[in-house]
């Protein structure tokens, strides 16, 4: 009997997927592995989505999604032909490396930052060169635009940072833009209504500029899948071409209802992201009483390490609680774990649960 793996095409034979945070169903489960957002939807995101239900799920939806792509131009203040919308942002981060990092000159990317990016570049045949972080785990800024200025094929960073989360600011972006013109710089802010600083003003003087966000985090729609892209309407046409070789139809109705409610509803957006800033802030302290060392974070997680605990054994003895947080065993993040933000409740027990496993 033949192998059936001799079926696979070559490049499939060699990747290396993303590996998802865990989703498992363990009784009384305390879930800070996956950043997840510990509130739930603005509330009259369900009564869209039933809307949306009640009628016309037998036909397809809007192939450009324009309502959607209306309602996030005008909370941004952008036109809709500067829009694109994708399921979740991990489609639009696939469409874009498609669309834009095939160059002869290599990929510049963070040694630490989300491991998808390595992913996709494997999966396209993207040259890919790490750029190492510094010391503190932070974007090296300078180093990174003067190879930039030299013969890159474009760069990708997130902004904030995942899964340190710290943040750049505004002026630091605006260097890897001056220093990469030929190029797309893609910023990904997956995480910045949590305290970072948008690029999206930057779009109208910056014709390489790629601007990618979610709903996921902020809007509390991880299960929903939108995301979204922002830039000056030639990057859009592009994405667009690659989006409707690959799948008309990425937004459901469901989805563009759901989406749609929870940008409209900007008391909720605010409440919300403004409460897991402030028990981020309370952890945080909480953590440093017990001995940990935390990095700055703009995000819904802390990432943090303990000097005299191993990190895995910490999640692993966290997990016997019912307590998840993710360890990432990768080189220079191996002793840190990253812990999402959840409710008072729920942070209160993780605290519980490190008190008694440090003793």
């Amino acid at each position: 009997m033949s192998n059936v793996n001799s079926f696979w095409s070559p490049r499939v034979a060699v990747l290396e997927p993303y590996v998802p945070g865990e989703q498992p169903r363990i009784a009384k489960l305390v879930k800070l592995n996956t950043n997840e957002n510990p509130f739930g939807p603005a509330p009259h995101v369900l009564e869209a989505i039933m809307a949306a239900a009640s009628d016309g799920l037998e036909r397809y939806p809007d192939p450009d999604s324009m309502a959607l792509r209306e309602a996030i131009a005008a909370r941004y203040g952008l036109d809709s032909s500067q829009v694109f919308v994708g399921n979740g942002s991990d489609e639009v981060l696939a469409h874009a490396f498609f669309a834009f990092f095939q160059q002869a000159e290599p990929l510049l990317i963070p040694d630490v930052t989300y491991s998808f990016y390595r992913v996709y570049a494997q999966l396209y045949g993207i040259a890919c060169e790490l750029q190492p972080v510094d010391a503190g785990l932070r974007i090296d800024v300078p180093t990174m635009a003067v190879r930039a200025a030299t013969d890159c094929g474009g760069i990708v960073i997130a902004n904030p940072n995942a899964p340190t989360g710290t943040g750049l600011p505004l002026r630091d972006i605006q260097r890897l833009l001056e220093a990469c013109t030929r190029r797309v710089v893609l910023v990904d802010e997956a995480y910045v209504d949590f305290g970072g600083e948008s690029a999206l003003p930057l779009i109208e003087r910056h014709p390489n500029l790629l601007v990618v966000q979610t709903l996921s985090k902020s809007r509390s729609l991880a299960g929903l899948r939108v995301g979204f892209a922002c830039a000056q309407p030639h990057l859009i046409d592009a994405l667009q071409r690659v989006k409707n070789s690959f799948n008309s139809y990425p937004i459901d109705r469901l989805a563009s209802a759901g989406a749609i409610a929870a940008l409209a509803d900007e008391a909720w957006f605010a409440h919300t992201r403004h409460e897991v800033m402030d028990i981020r802030e309370g952890l945080a302290l909480q953590l440093e009483d017990l001995g940990f060392e935390i990095l700055p974070s703009q995000s819904n997680f802390l990432f943090v390490r303990h000097p005299a605990h191993d990190a895995m054994a910490l999640a692993s003895a966290l997990r016997a609680r019912a307590v998840l947080v993710r360890h990432f065993d990768e080189p220079r993040i191996t002793q840190y774990l990253r812990i999402s933000i959840g409710t008072r409740e729920q942070c209160g027990l993780l605290v519980d649960a490190l008190s008694d496993i440090l003793g």
